[in-house]
This record gives C-alpha cells, sequence and structure tokens, in this order.
C-alpha cells in the first residue's frame, strides 16, 4: 500500500506512550502507523521525535481590548508564529464587549481568521454583557455553531461579570455540555492596591505587580471554583500564577470536581524583578496576573509535574513596545494605563520542552499530553486532534531534540517588536510542521500560503468522570421538587 505520504525513522510519542513507526499519511489523515511503509513522498525523521501538532489555547489575535487597543498580531501573523513554535491549530479569543451580540463578535472573527491563518482556527467567546438574549439564545446558537467553550473575567471594569452572572453563566454552560473558562482575579482588591499606589505616586511599571496581589488570585478562585461545585458545572481556570491558587484548584480535583487550570510560561521563566528593570523596560513583561517570585515559580513547576494544570499556553497577548501598544498613554505611562500581556507563540513549547523535558520536571508524555492532547479532549477537537492514531489529522510536529538555539526576536516571526524571553538558550526545537498533511514549516522554513486554515466546529468537551451530584438546595429529590438547574435545559 502506497501514502500519500511517509513520514519514517522517527520516534513516536504520544500523552500515553512512545515507539520506533513509520507514519502514514493519505487524504490529510494519519492511515496507518507501522514499518517500512512507502510513500509518494516522504520525511526523513531518523534521529528525531514524532509529536501530535500543538495546540495553543489561549492567545489574543486580532482582537481589540475593551479600552480600544488592537493586538498586534492579525491571524495571518499569528498562525505563522505559532506553526513555527510546533503548532499545527490554535484557539484564539473572540471577544464580545458591551452593546455587542455573540452572533456579531463571532461573525466579526470569521471575517477577520477567514483567509488568513496557515493553520486550523476556533474560537473561544469572551463574554462581557451576560443579557437574557445572551444566556438563553446567543450563547446556545454559538454551542451548535462549534464555539464550545467561553471565557468569563472577574477584574476589568469594562469586561467583569458579577457573581449572579457568574452563576447564570455556569448553568447555561452545564445544560449544554459546554466549559466555562475564567481569569479569577479579585477586583476589589486589586482596584483597592491600584488606588493607594497611585496615590502615593508609586506608578512605575514595577508596580503593577504589588497591585494584583496573590491574595486576589486566591480569593477569586477559591470563590469561582465554589460557584461551580455548587452547581456541578465544569470550569477551566486560565493563567493561573501562585501557589495559593495551585493549591486550591489541586484539593479540589482531589475531592472529584470537574476543576480544571493552566499555567504560563511567564510564571515559570519571568518574576517580578523583570518588572523593575530601568525606564519604562519593565512595561513589557507586564501582564495579569503578573509574575511573582522564583519560590512561587517552583512550586508552580510541581503543581506542572503532579497534573494540577491541564495545559501550557502561552497567553500570547501582543501590544507593541510602542505607541500603538504598551506606550499608548505616552513614553511614561502610568502602570495602571499600559496594556496589559506578552508575546509567546512561538518559544512556549521549546520553553517548555527545554527546561522541563530536558531536564526532567516532567517526560515527554507529560509534554505531549500539555502542549496538544489535553487541549484537544478538553475543548472537544478529538479525536481529530491531539493525537498520533489512525484516523486523526495528520496535524504532526518534528521535532530536534538536540537542536541548540538562542531566542531572537526575528525568530518569532510574529508582528512584535520584542520577545521577553530574548537571549534564552534552549535545546529541542521543531523543525517541521504538518498541518492535515501539508506542510507548514519545513526546514525551518514557512511554506504554506495564508487561508490554508480551516475553522474547527468543536465538540463537546470530554471532561471524563461526572462530579458528585449537587448540593441539596439543587437536587429536586432533596428541594421539596424544586427544579432550579432545568430552566437552562
Amino acid at each position: 500500500m502506497s501514502f500519500d505520504l511517509v513520514i519514517r525513522g522517527g520516534t513516536v510519542a504520544t500523552a500515553a506512550d512512545r515507539f520506533s513507526a513509520d507514519i502514514g499519511i493519505t487524504g490529510g489523515r494519519i492511515a496507518a502507523l507501522g514499518h517500512d511503509l512507502a510513500g509518494a513522498d516522504e520525511i526523513d525523521a531518523t534521529g528525531k521525535l514524532v509529536l501530535p501538532g500543538g495546540i495553543e489555547a489561549h492567545c489574543h489575535i486580532a482582537q481589540e481590548s475593551a479600552s480600544g487597543g488592537m493586538t498586534a498580531d492579525d491571524y495571518r501573523t499569528g498562525s505563522i508564529s505559532a506553526a513555527f513554535g510546533g503548532n499545527a491549530s490554535f484557539v484564539p479569543f473572540a471577544a464580545q464587549h458591551r452593546g455587542m451580540g455573540v452572533t456579531e463578535t463571532l461573525d466579526l472573527y470569521d471575517s477577520r481568521a477567514q483567509g488568513a491563518s496557515v493553520i486550523d482556527y476556533g474560537y473561544h467567546l469572551i463574554i462581557a454583557d451576560a443579557t437574557d438574549a445572551v444566556l438563553r439564545e446567543e450563547l446556545p446558537a454559538a454551542f451548535a455553531r462549534g464555539v464550545t467553550s467561553f471565557k468569563v473575567f472577574m477584574t476589568y471594569d469594562r469586561m467583569k461579570i458579577d457573581d449572579r452572572q457568574f452563576l447564570e453563566i455556569l448553568s447555561v454552560a452545564r445544560a449544554h455540555g459546554a466549559l466555562t473558562m475564567v481569569h479569577a482575579e479579585n477586583s476589589g482588591l486589586i482596584g483597592w492596591m491600584t488606588d493607594r499606589l497611585m496615590a502615593g505616586g508609586h506608578s512605575a511599571p514595577r508596580y503593577h505587580a504589588i497591585s494584583h496581589p496573590a491574595a486576589a488570585e486566591a480569593e477569586a478562585i477559591h470563590r469561582a471554583v465554589t460557584f461551580a461545585r455548587f452547581l456541578d458545572a465544569p470550569l477551566m481556570i486560565v493563567h493561573v500564577s501562585t501557589p495559593e491558587g495551585a493549591d486550591i484548584i489541586a484539593r479540589a480535583r482531589l475531592e472529584g470536581a470537574r476543576v480544571f487550570a493552566e499555567t504560563c510560561p511567564q510564571y515559570l521563566f519571568l518574576t517580578r524583578d523583570d518588572l523593575d528593570r530601568p525606564g519604562m523596560e519593565g512595561a513589557k513583561f507586564m501582564c495579569s496576573p503578573p509574575p511573582r517570585d522564583a519560590e512561587s515559580a517552583a512550586h508552580i513547576w510541581r503543581h506542572l509535574a503532579v497534573g494540577t494544570f491541564s495545559l501550557f499556553s502561552s497567553d500570547h497577548a501582543p501590544y507593541r513596545f510602542d505607541t500603538s501598544g504598551k506606550l499608548a498613554g505616552g513614553p511614561e505611562a502610568p502602570f495602571n494605563t499600559i496594556a496589559n500581556g506578552m508575546p509567546g507563540l512561538a518559544v512556549r513549547l521549546p520553553l517548555l520542552f527545554s527546561e522541563g523535558v530536558r531536564t526532567g520536571r516532567i517526560s515527554l508524555e507529560q509534554f505531549v499530553a500539555l502542549s496538544s492532547a489535553n487541549a484537544a479532549r478538553i475543548y472537544g477537537m478529538a479525536p481529530a486532534k491531539g493525537s498520533i492514531t489512525v484516523g486523526a489529522d495528520a496535524d504532526i510536529a518534528i521535532w530536534d531534540p538536540q537542536e541548540t538555539r538562542t531566542v531572537r526576536l526575528e525568530d518569532q516571526h510574529d508582528a512584535m517588536d520584542y520577545t521577553p524571553y530574548e537571549g534564552m538558550e534552549l535545546t529541542g526545537w521543531p523543525v517541521t510542521v504538518l498541518s492535515r498533511g501539508d506542510r507548514v514549516i519545513d526546514g525551518g522554513r514557512l511554506v504554506a500560503e495564508p487561508g490554508r486554515g480551516r475553522y474547527i466546529a468543536r465538540a463537546r468537551p470530554d471532561l471524563g468522570a461526572a462530579a458528585p451530584r449537587p448540593p441539596a438546595e439543587l437536587d429536586p429529590a432533596r428541594a421539596f421538587g424544586a427544579d432550579l438547574l432545568g430552566r437552562d435545559g
């Protein structure tokens, strides 16, 4: 039997195991795993690792902030950067703002993505205006459209929802088998800290780290987990930065809650001291939550190793270090007016491989789980994405585990003017990336045309075993017949 393409001689790794095999690809899908396969086209992967293509599940592409600032990357530059980083698909956010409908929002992002991306893409919906029409009509319509995850904010004045809205959103998601994501920080605590810092004349970028204390994250995570457990609704807590927050999540998972979490490179490789660089340089390292200290980073690494975190995502939020981005408020803007966010699409996986797999902090199988397999399952992209199995899309990244490079801006292939990881020396890099059997990156070069990427209509998330039943107040059998969740079905 002959295949369109055969990848031969490599070490194949999945989230469960690793083995030597050739991969036969036909019609953009994996058709066979075996030995001595023959194809019309072949890739020699001898000495290389053959992994599922990465899934970047948390990035901000062609997205306006609530204050009107636009990210530097569009779906062309963002997808190219992601591909150079070993990713074969990504799921950016489609951000609803106050006064916008959900359908209007998704139509807008369709217009930005179509004809631009070199890899397959989907959307997470951001909900900032949880009207009754959104909850009862437009969210179900979004689910039918293949948008089965959405994000809410517990902070930012123009984006945050209140506790009651959070409960309503969780209940609708539960009824439709969708997943709610949450940016968990206590808005009141951050505002109180910010006002006091500004009143004291403490406006430099370094004070951003002080204005977002660990307690703000821990309190909000505890509240979000409490709501999710009360409603028996699944929850994903994004960009966890603190030991306290990670500990709350680990405990909830141990007790059977369907609570999932991700962390990001900035909480493993950067610290608050990076915000204390001369002049305004610290603004380059401002994100929310902010990087913490070295002890916190070590604690987050331990949680990553033991499975508290299901995902390792970049939270790529590219704002240039100029008046279009970080310095829109002026060359010496106070920290509370500087855009939050850092780039990281292309370096996310090389960072994790070099400092995770090669140092022995995590196994190669854990790397695959964190980089692609878990995202495919949790975000409804499996079995097509995230695995090297017969019938799956041929989304494959071939890695040279011995190649050492120094991180440089010009190798990020994004629209940014800096990388926060400049100068780091990393070992292990993706050299060839396939998307549905097509070469996107080959030998370190872009060979795909913008627009070949397809929209991924995602299915219901696979969130594993059911959580414990709801509390007595929400169980009709124990609540005197009151069915308070049935109204959302």
